[in-house]
């Protein structure tokens, strides 16, 4: 009996440091969105929040950290120690900044760890009212006629690099203008201090449908359901354009996988949820939840592609 005992208590010690990972989080789980409030990762975070929180028995703090094109926001937690500090952000920061940053602080590819992709989004050129042209053709002949400026919201995100792959597509000229983050940019469109602006649908939609912004087109290769008359850029002319863009989570290299999946499962629990899908819906994002392997699939051919247009367009940010 007292071999048995004592077998049972070296087993059960044993599996201790098993059951106390398994148990993680062990604390409040700080979530980076590396672009500022209004951003769609930001309204993602804060939507699933409660439903992570319940999945997770944590606390969810969400964090904004904007700058440099999501790299400030993805280098606070690839610094991170703490274990329990996950990155919200673009495909962009893992797909393009390795290609237009000269120095990039870390290396995307092997520093981050997927955990899934949340949702896909398509970008749109939207135009002040005030500005005559209605459609890409017309801005084209409007852009050939006089200079003309358009806000993003930074160097190298998704709005920047979609536009100046439109541009290249197009043969027309218009002057970069970028901002920290998609909502300054709009308020200025909104304005009329930039004529137009190539945004994410999530944050300038409202407006376009309140008539308070023009769309021009969308990013993506089919129309956003919330925007049935705004066409994409290939229909608009910009032949064999597609420049989709996905959120992102992803955690510091060296993450245990069975946290990832955990959390990976979670994110899938919150994104079921028929109220939580309605309402990204409203804001044009296609929720996904995929799982690590396809996320890791979809970014390495899209790192690819964008490679290969930020190499024809001789892009570069320092």
């Amino acid at each position: 009996m007292k071999a048995i005992f004592s077998a049972l208590l070296l087993g059960a010690l044993i599996s201790l440091p098993a059951l106390s990972q398994d148990a993680w989080p062990t604390k409040p789980l700080r979530v980076v969105i590396p672009y500022p409030a209004g951003s769609p990762d930001d309204t993602i975070a804060r939507l699933i929040a409660p439903s992570l929180k319940q999945s997770l028995n944590q606390p969810i703090l969400v964090e904004n950290r904007p700058g440099a094109g999501g790299n400030i926001g993805a280098q606070e937690v690839i610094r991170s120690t703490d274990e329990h500090t996950v990155l919200f952000g673009t495909d962009t920061i893992l797909t393009i900044n390795p290609h237009i940053y000269r120095k990039l602080p870390f290396n995307s590819a092997e520093d981050l760890v997927p955990v899934t992709l949340l949702a896909s989004f398509s970008q749109m050129l939207v135009c002040n009212p005030h500005v005559p042209a209605k459609s890409l053709p017309q801005l084209v002949t409007l852009a050939d006629k006089q200079d003309m400026t358009y806000a993003s919201g930074g160097q190298g995100v998704p709005g920047h690099i979609a536009m100046e792959m439109l541009l290249s597509t197009m043969r027309m000229r218009m002057t970069h203008a970028p901002y920290k983050g998609p909502s300054p940019a709009m308020q200025d469109v909104l304005g009329g201090t930039v004529p137009c602006g190539f945004l994410a649908s999530p944050v300038v939609g409202p407006f376009v449908k309140d008539g308070k912004l023009t769309g021009i087109v969308v990013s993506g290769v089919k129309r956003i359901s919330g925007h049935p008359s705004v066409p994409t850029a290939e229909e608009a002319g910009a032949k064999g354009y597609d420049a989709t863009f996905f959120e992102v989570v992803a955690m510091p290299k060296g993450t245990p996988a069975a946290r990832i999946a955990r959390l990976q499962s979670a994110i899938a629990k919150a994104l079921s949820n028929p109220e939580v899908r309605a309402t990204l819906a409203t804001l044009d994002l296609e929720p996904i939840a995929s799982s690590k392997e396809e996320a890791i699939r979809r970014l390495e051919a899209d790192r690819s592609k964008w490679g290969a247009v930020v190499g024809r367009l001789k892009l570069q940010v320092d």
